[in-house]
């Protein structure tokens, strides 16, 4: 892996950098990289649950009003 360490002294041109960089990874590797960082994000809540290894549905629960 190529690391290379880049100095910005702008927010805004470092968030464009990154979304530069974002948008040139294929879409299999950016759906990968997003389901890397939900499983870790699951194991930092909750360390001692087995986080399984794939995405999985989000669920919504919508609350109706009586009629």
């Amino acid at each position: 892996m190529d690391k290379t360490i880049r100095k910005y002294i702008d927010f805004d041109e470092m968030k464009a950098d990154e979304y530069r960089y974002w948008q040139s990874r294929p879409i299999h590797e950016r759906l990968d990289t997003a389901a890397e960082l939900s499983i870790m994000a699951y194991q930092l809540k909750e360390p001692t649950r087995d986080v399984q290894q794939r995405l999985q549905r989000t669920l919504v629960r919508v609350q109706r009003t009586p009629r």
